[in-house]
């Protein structure tokens, strides 16, 4: 989402760190390429002229000019005023006497029914009991997405059709999660294409009758500044608690985000990164600094390998690893645990320093180049994979067929293998224990990296 504005900042940054000992002269010159790099990424201006000035104020300061790293200086008064600006870490709010109510409100299209879908899938995965409500009479196919995504995940779905009013619904819905023993409400309520009055009025009523311990906003981070401006007329009517910003894995700018809090008040309190249920992430404004200043952000790729990495197979490939065995059907296994954490793009974001070559490779290739391996190495038979060694010229051939490519991609494949397992060789001393790497995949050298 900040990829225009991660690399403009990064780039004056750059030319800061050239210069040795700054200026006043060289922090205001800095501070108009930041403050003209936020107007560019959709942050509202107000927002952006108090963010430049007050980190020229700090930047200014007889400790930064006489500092011998002062470039490096000014990068953590901007990361901390970054962090100041997108506010504190805010959390669901759980507490009271159960089933707790959280109602989902926006505009049609920002993605609230998949949210809600997502949203009951990571509250699940915390030990609760959601019940997902179908509250969005106005689009018939809501009630039958809703559905749709509640038997793929397992969690009920309460819905009555399209006749019962809303507001009805949602009432009924409550009742029945407190019969049923559901800790958690989550009320998918209807959109219009714009915010009008009997839209407001519905959600007004609706809040009065289930009393929702949280009203989010799901917001769509591609509309840009009209996503603040739907958060004000929102929280005027409705009280909002949150935000969910939908689609951040797209082309936005990122204003929105930035300036979300700042204008309304309103914390941001997740992220939809990508179309899977499993592709929603808690918000922490010191985590999305850091990425957008390119410093990466470990914290959220341990937690990715956490939950996506099959640690007893990652183990039983580190066993292979050290015995100096390596074959096409280990390298699969990699491929896919890799898959599983999301796209490239998202996982350079998060390594300190790699983000930029996101600017420099091809990335949409990397992913088909993915695909290709993938489908090569699925058209071999488990001997061919287990001794890629056999594999003559017929074979390739055959292989070619299978998997819609051709004979040069699967030689191109077949080499590149054999130079990483010459690499792995060297690295683990022939089998020794004890000298080879620790991690849970590694991709070969060539692949689009």
């Amino acid at each position: 989402m900040f990829d225009e504005l991660s690399q403009k900042l990064q780039d004056t940054f750059g030319r800061l760190a050239g210069r040795g000992r700054l200026t006043e002269k060289d922090v205001d010159a800095a501070m108009r390429e930041v403050r003209l790099a936020l107007l560019e990424a959709d942050v509202n201006f107000r927002v952006a002229r108090e963010f430049t000035k007050r980190v020229k104020e700090k930047a200014i300061g007889a400790e930064v000019l006489k500092s011998l790293t002062p470039a490096q200086v000014v990068v953590k008064i901007v990361h901390d005023e970054l962090v100041e600006l997108l506010g504190e870490p805010a959390r669901l709010d759980l507490s009271g006497p159960p089933p707790t109510v959280i109602m989902l409100v926006g505009l049609q299209g920002s993605g609230k029914t998949t949210t809600a879908g997502k949203l009951a899938n990571w509250l699940r995965k915390k030990g609760h009991r959601p019940l997902l409500v179908a509250a969005d009479t106005y689009r018939p196919a809501a009630v039958r997405q809703l559905e749709v995504l509640g038997e793929q995940l397992g969690i009920p779905v309460h819905a009555e059709g399209v006749e019962p009013p809303p507001p009805e619904i949602a009432e009924r819905a409550v009742q029945h999660a407190k019969r049923m023993g559901h800790d958690v409400v989550i009320v998918d309520t209807a959109g219009r294409l714009q915010v009008n009055e009997a839209l407001m009025q519905e959600l007004e009523e609706i809040k009065r009758r289930v009393q929702p311990r949280e009203v989010l906003l799901v917001a769509d981070a591609m509309t840009g500044q009209e996503a603040v401006n739907v958060a004000q007329t929102f929280h005027e009517r409705v009280g909002l608690t949150g935000v969910i910003f939908t689609k951040v894995d797209g082309d936005a700018r990122g204003g929105a985000a930035l300036s979300i809090r700042a204008v309304t008040g309103v914390p941001i309190k997740f992220l939809g990164v990508g179309e899977k249920l499993d592709a929603l992430e808690l918000f922490h404004p010191d985590r999305l600094a850091s990425r957008i200043l390119g410093m990466g952000d470990v914290v959220t790729l341990v937690e990715k390998v956490q939950q996506t990495v099959d640690m007893e197979k990652a183990q039983r490939l580190e066993q292979r690893l050290m015995e100096g065995k390596f074959d096409l059907e280990d390298f699969l296994e990699q491929l896919q645990q890799l898959k599983k954490m999301g796209p490239l793009t998202q996982l350079l974001d998060l390594l300190p320093g790699l983000s930029g070559l996101k600017h420099q490779i091809p990335l949409d290739v990397t992913e088909k180049e993915f695909k290709k391996i993938e489908a090569i190495i699925n058209s071999m038979t488990r001997e061919e994979r287990r001794n890629p060694d056999i594999i003559d010229g017929s074979r390739k051939r055959r292989i070619a067929r299978g998997s819609g490519t051709t004979v040069q991609d699967v030689n191109q494949l077949l080499k590149q293998f054999r130079m990483m397992q010459r690499m792995i060789k060297a690295m683990t001393g022939k089998g020794k224990r004890g000298r080879g790497p620790r991690l849970p995949f590694q991709l070969p050298p060539g692949f689009g990296l």
